[in-house]
């Protein structure tokens, strides 16, 4: 099978990082941004494989944006997939953050990350993929599970902003059908990740997996798995669709 590359938004930490080594794992190059560059240096050196680029990026500056996809593109070759793990959720540990405690400067920097960030990595993606086509063009947004359930154990702020990623991930998979470009988006449930821990007082976690079905939280390899299908050949026939990985957590 021939290379595939995959940018990676968000891959400094978390979901983004462990999914950056699965991929390489699997054979794939990957090109690792995040707003701290050096976290992405790091990865790097923990990669299998070789030729993986690592870039800091902030996600929703337009300019940066648009010199990273080219520079990537020339030092790395033509990037097949884009996944945009890139996300924000401001809150005080173990606190949720209610409307009337949110500032103006908050809600504005949640949206311009996980929202912003993704309609610009994404439409870049796109205008490149669109003049230089490739075989099996794929894009993977990130939602959330809390922009269908509402303001459980979050903030107004990110559940609205992983709300307008929903909509925007099938308005854009329309949009590119006709460039054979899948759009699918993946809803994360609970997941064992430091953002999560932002959420949750200390000990909480034991009473978090009783509520969900399979009686476990999520791991990052969870979403990795999914993700990885979406980006293959095999999932050539799905676009549009929003993957919940949950554990049950939300049934529909």
């Amino acid at each position: 099978m021939t290379q595939r590359t995959v940018l990676i938004t968000g891959a400094g930490q978390g979901i983004g990082a462990g999914l950056a080594k699965i991929l390489a794992n699997a054979g794939y190059k990957i090109i690792a941004t995040d707003i701290n560059q050096q976290n992405c240096e790091n990865l790097l050196r923990e990669l299998t494989g070789t030729g993986h680029l690592a870039y800091g990026i902030d996600v929703s500056n337009e300019q940066q944006v648009q010199k990273i996809f080219a520079d990537a593109e020339a030092k790395a070759g033509a990037i097949d997939c884009l996944v945009c793990a890139a996300g924000i959720l401001i809150l005080h540990d173990g606190q949720r953050k209610l409307i009337v405690d949110t500032d103006l400067s908050e809600w504005e920097l949640t949206h311009a990350i996980n929202t912003r960030g993704t309609f610009l990595c994404t439409r870049e993606f796109v205008r490149t993929r669109i003049q230089k086509p490739v075989p099996h063009g794929r894009v993977v947004t990130f939602s959330s599970c809390a922009a269908q359930l509402g303001g459980y154990r979050s903030s107004s702020a990110y559940i609205s902003s992983k709300a307008a990623v929903l909509g925007y991930t099938k308005a854009l998979a329309r949009e590119v059908a006709e460039h054979q470009i899948t759009v699918n988006g993946i809803a994360p449930g609970l997941i064992d990740t430091a953002m999560l821990r932002l959420s949750m007082k200390d000990g909480q976690e034991q009473a978090a997996a009783a509520n969900i079905p399979l009686q476990r939280l999520g791991q990052v390899e969870d979403i990795a798995a999914a993700i990885q299908f979406l980006i293959s050949e095999q999932a050539a026939y799905i676009t549009g669709s929003m993957i919940d990985v949950n554990g049950g957590y939300r049934m529909q």
